[in-house]
């Protein structure tokens, strides 16, 4: 049995949906708490710290019958800016797409700083992104930046 054969095993293949692949395997519960993944009725796979050649190891999400908004999936990029997302008919990849992040982030991420006026008062957390050297979001209300390593969704 080949090593390919071995990781098919691991995390089967999907007849139709979506598989988000090449997650950093530490940002495996971010994507799916920003995807709401947790909500879904119907059948996800998941699995974590898979060997991978791009990578050290990796993560892999495969979701049944569910597609994903060009939104939705460049929320993605907030958290594992180099994923792989595959649309799946009949178990054939048909689509991919590519994850990037989106220009303003609103009411995903909470402010880094404490004494911002959206961590006192009922306000709707509003970011700019940044692409700096990694991914960074100015609050709208503070103006501080929130380093990607700081980025705490809501």
């Amino acid at each position: 049995m080949s090593f390919k054969d071995k990781q098919t095993l691991q995390v089967s293949a999907i007849k139709n949906g979506t598989v988000i692949d090449h997650i950093p395997s530490n940002c495996l519960f971010k994507v799916i708490s920003l995807l709401r993944l947790d909500k879904i009725e119907t059948p996800v796979t998941f699995a974590t710290n898979l060997e991978s050649k791009k990578m050290s190891s990796k993560a892999i999400i495969k979701i049944s019958d569910l597609y994903f908004e060009d939104s939705d999936v460049n929320k993605i990029a907030l958290v594992a800016p180099q994923v792989n997302l595959s649309i799946i008919k009949n178990y054939e990849v048909v689509e991919k797409k590519v994850v990037k992040v989106p220009g303003t982030i609103v009411g995903l991420v909470k402010c880094f700083n404490p004494k911002c006026i959206t961590n006192h008062e009922e306000v709707t957390t509003r970011f700019t992104v940044l692409t700096q050297n990694g991914i960074a979001l100015k609050c709208h209300y503070c103006e501080k930046i929130t380093g990607q390593e700081n980025i705490q969704l809501m």
